[in-house]
C-alpha cells in the first residue's frame, strides 16, 4: 500500500530509474524515460505527494511501490 512521500523522494527514485524533466505546466511537472513512458507528479505547497498519486506514479511506469520506495531513502 502506498503512503504519501515528499516530493524531493519522489524525484529522487524517478530519477534512479531513468526519468527526467521535460517541461512543467503549472504545479505539475512531467517525467519522461528513454522509451517515452510519462508520468506527472504535482508540486503543490505543502510538499508532498499524496498516497493515491504515488500509487499512479508507480502505476504509470510499471514498478510496484514496494520497489518504488526502496529508492527514496
Amino acid at each position: 500500500m502506498s503512503r504519501a512521500l515528499k516530493y524531493k523522494q519522489v524525484i529522487k527514485a524517478l530519477e534512479y530509474f531513468g526519468y527526467i524533466k521535460t517541461r512543467q505546466r503549472g504545479s505539475h511537472i512531467i517525467f519522461v524515460n528513454n522509451e517515452g513512458k510519462i508520468t506527472v507528479v504535482p508540486k503543490h505547497t505543502n510538499g508532498e505527494v499524496m498516497a493515491g498519486t504515488v500509487g499512479k506514479i508507480c502505476r504509470d511506469i510499471d514498478i510496484l511501490y514496494e520497489e518504488f520506495e526502496k529508492h527514496i531513502r
